[in-house]
């Protein structure tokens, strides 16, 4: 990335901690730049313009600076648009975050992953469950797509043979999409993952995606769980295991 500033970015915050007793370092997903770290100083002082901007899932316009690897930001401006997710949604984001987190490299730009996002946050902040499940859903395919770790979905991955429609198939970490087995506790039929590569088009929008993941939300999410979790190299994401712990309670 250039060292000149940077001026009015789209931006949401990732992650942030403590830098000093007054400033944060911030993991922001940026629409152009990607992922990038900065520097926000002062933001913890009762006075500062950052303090009540600098939260996950809000849409922000960004500027900042700089050359070394943690940038300075310089200024951030709240977008609106939706109120702060809550309740299983608030966690629904942050395991958003921990994906993007872990699975994007920084200051590699994807300005699609970027729109997915967005729409998913405002997706999330309607407060209905099963728009929560099919967002989440879209999302996570289209940030193994976009990072290149989703096979075609309307063939099998060994024999690049087209899918048969009435034939059910499973999306497995080591060998991609092949034929579902006896002892395979989920998988869809040809029929729904070619729906599901179709709306992974680089022309579709984001509600394609959603409205494809509908058919065998469950099973959907079962296999993809799976192979988020071996790229990802942990058996529970720590957002799943918070997820499961007040689940518990």
């Amino acid at each position: 990335m250039a060292s000149k500033r940077i001026s009015d970015e789209p931006a949401y915050v990732l992650h942030r901690y403590d830098w000093s007793e007054s400033s944060l370092i911030l993991e922001v997903f940026t629409r152009q730049y990607g992922r990038v770290a900065l520097v926000a100083r002062g933001a913890k002082k009762p006075s500062s313009n950052f303090r009540p901007i600098l939260l996950p899932m809000q849409p922000l316009h960004i500027a900042f600076g700089g050359d070394a690897e943690i940038r300075t930001l310089k200024s951030a401006e709240w977008q609106g648009g939706h109120v702060m997710p809550t309740g299983d949604a608030l966690l629904s984001g942050y395991y958003l975050n921990e994906l993007l987190m872990r699975l994007l490299a920084r200051e590699d730009p994807h300005s699609a992953l970027f729109d997915a996002y967005s729409a998913t946050v405002q997706l999330l902040a309607s407060q209905s469950i099963d728009t929560l499940q099919l967002a989440l859903r879209a999302f996570e395919l289209r940030l193994l797509r976009d990072i290149g770790l989703l096979p075609m979905l309307d063939a099998e991955t060994a024999t690049l043979e087209p899918l048969e429609a009435h034939t059910r198939y499973v999306l497995v970490a080591e060998a991609g999409l092949r034929q579902a087995h006896g002892d395979d506790r989920a998988s869809l039929p040809g029929e729904q993952w070619q729906a599901l590569q179709q709306s992974l088009g680089d022309s579709a929008p984001f509600s394609e995606t959603v409205a494809a993941c509908i058919p065998g939300l469950n099973e959907l999410k079962t296999q993809l769980r799976a192979l988020l979790h071996y790229h990802c190299g942990v058996k529970v994401l720590k957002t799943r295991q918070m997820m499961m712990d007040l689940q518990a309670l």
